[in-house]
């Protein structure tokens, strides 16, 4: 206990830094060129110029090409701090990603402007600040507290920040594993800190699968005094989209208590614009679902699903309906409640906060996935208030520094301790 009250010490002696490393990095947009950005490339290089001088023993760049973004690349960050064997000290990743969704609404954030972050009232306000740069800036600082101590931790901690979180990680973390899968190993522990509740009791094991897809209705346009002479495909769109929400409700209703909400969802989200005046019935609709899966059901049948309502309403209404998959993902086998990552993070929480944590699942999409794949155990789990992706997201700047804390704390915990 001794080394991890010192090194949770070293960390509140460092808020201040991490205050200002969070103000800097908020202050660059890092948004996909899928959402109109020019990618990662500038906030990168500033996260490589607050640590040129910190004495991690390697850091790393995987540039994934992309034409589209600034410089052609999306960078991908790994600094390596070695544990007490060295290069052969078993390792701990924690990951975080660099890029950040789009502001919104301008006119929705009233406490500052989305790229000019603002401290007020303990909280970092602006656009990325909690989704991921309180997490990022936390696993940075918790390796700066054991570098400034001298202290090597048990596990070797790779620190990855890397590109493409908000838009399907292809130029990120999916593309590190499909071109540099010499990166990984079994034994790794991984920590993704990019999900959580207010007090960190709460430790995710298990997503759900993810099927979206976009609903295009094509009929017949006409003008609006002469319907009849036209076929609605928004009237017939909206039609297919409650009648296809409520048949996948009704026929996928099983129950898992380890998720919350423990059903699956099918939720039609986006509606995209049809025709440019009212008096127009339009010959083209489209609108997109967004479905959060239980990972006991099969996304080829819920798809069969879809299709066959799909031919039912062409057969009624004489219009077309084409369903395009936008994306498809399996859900892994859930990390074990027992594996050593959980473990070592209930010790933690437990130590440092006296609590005991509950594991559970979510419906969202995390780099814990990816890791579950491959069969290497991984968490999700941080301390946050769920401002993410919402106008005026703020960080608290207490929950990243005890997080930190946690961070260090598990890097020098046995299992067995």
């Amino acid at each position: 206990m001794d080394k991890i009250n010192a090194v949770c010490t070293e960390v509140e002696s460092l808020r201040d830094d991490m205050v200002d490393a969070l103000v800097e990095l908020i202050k660059i947009p890092a948004i996909s060129p899928d959402s109109g950005g020019e990618g990662e490339y500038d906030k990168a290089m500033k996260l490589l110029e607050i640590i040129k001088d910190w004495p991690f023993d390697k850091i790393e760049r995987y540039d994934a090409p992309d034409p589209r973004a600034k410089n052609g690349i999306r960078p991908n960050i790994l600094a390596y701090y070695y544990g007490e064997q060295g290069e052969k000290s078993p390792r701990l990743w924690i990951l975080t990603h660099i890029d950040v969704v789009p502001p919104g609404d301008l006119s929705k954030w009233t406490v500052t402007e989305p790229f000019k972050p603002l401290v007020k009232d303990g909280k970092v306000y602006g656009r990325g600040s909690e989704d991921n740069g309180q997490s990022l800036v936390a696993s940075l600082y918790a390796v700066r507290a054991l570098m400034n101590l001298g202290i090597r931790p048990k596990r070797t901690i790779v620190l990855a920040f890397v590109s493409d979180e908000e838009t399907g990680s292809k130029y990120g973390l999916e593309w590190l594993m499909k071109e540099h899968p010499e990166l990984f190993r079994k034994d790794d522990l991984v920590l993704v800190p990019d999900a959580g509740n207010s007090d960190g009791s709460f430790i995710e094991i298990a997503e759900k699968s993810r099927l979206v897809f976009k609903v295009k209705t094509i009929g017949k346009q006409t003008h609006a005094m002469s319907p009849e002479k036209g076929i609605n495909a928004h009237l017939v769109g909206m039609r297919f989209a409650t009648a296809l929400h409520d048949m996948l409700y009704a026929k996928y209703s099983e129950k898992n208590w380890l998720f919350d909400p423990p059903i699956s969802t099918f939720e039609p989200t986006k509606k995209e614009k049809n025709v440019e005046a009212v008096n127009i019935i339009p010959g083209e609709d489209i609108l997109y679902f967004d479905c959060r899966i239980l990972p006991e059901h099969d996304l080829d049948d819920i798809l069969k699903t879809i299709h066959d309502v799909a031919s039912v309403f062409e057969r009624v209404y004489g219009a077309k309906i084409e369903i395009s998959v936008l994306r498809k993902f399996e859900a892994p086998e859930p990390t074990p409640e027992d594996s050593e990552v959980v473990v070592l993070l209930k010790r933690a929480l437990q130590l440092l906060r006296g609590i005991k944590p509950h594991v559970g699942g979510i419906g969202g999409g995390t780099f814990a996935a990816f890791f579950r794949k491959l069969g290497i155990p991984s968490v999700v789990w941080c301390t946050c208030d769920e401002t993410a992706h919402q106008p005026n997201e703020y960080a608290k700047i207490e929950n990243m520094v005890e997080d930190a804390k946690v961070f260090a704390t598990i890097s020098l915990l046995e299992e067995e301790d």
